[in-house]
């Protein structure tokens, strides 16, 4: 598959970096997984899973970001999710839903902060 080489559509710009993330789809309780983030903006992420999800899935997630003292606690939609390796990793592409304002601020003056 080629890179996409056209112009970036996205509405916040998205910075390349790595916080842990505990994840699970929010219908089931007590079925976390562990993952890091691959890069992060104020209207998503996109992480590597251990399986595929189909979009629409709601992924509760919770995230220990540098600027904030306590963990936050994150709703995700998947928006598309791809095999890498074969049966063992994929990536998977969510947006926010439910920002809180507050986290919404401190989180793109972080963004922006480490992209300068």
């Amino acid at each position: 598959m080629q890179a996409y080489r056209g112009p970036d559509r996205r509405k916040h710009p998205r910075l390349v970096i790595n916080f842990v993330v505990s994840y699970r789809v929010k219908e089931i309780p007590d079925n976390c997984d562990l993952s890091q983030t691959k890069n992060v903006s104020q209207g998503g992420m996109l992480l590597t899973t251990n399986r595929r999800f189909h979009p629409g899935t709601q992924l509760a997630m919770s995230i220990r970001f540098p600027f904030v003292s306590q963990r936050i606690n994150l709703t995700g939609e998947v928006v598309d999710s791809r095999e890498v390796v074969r049966d063992l990793i994929y990536e998977t592409r969510l947006r926010f839903i439910g920002v809180d304002e507050e986290f919404f601020k401190k989180l793109g003056d972080f963004i922006q902060k480490h992209l300068k």
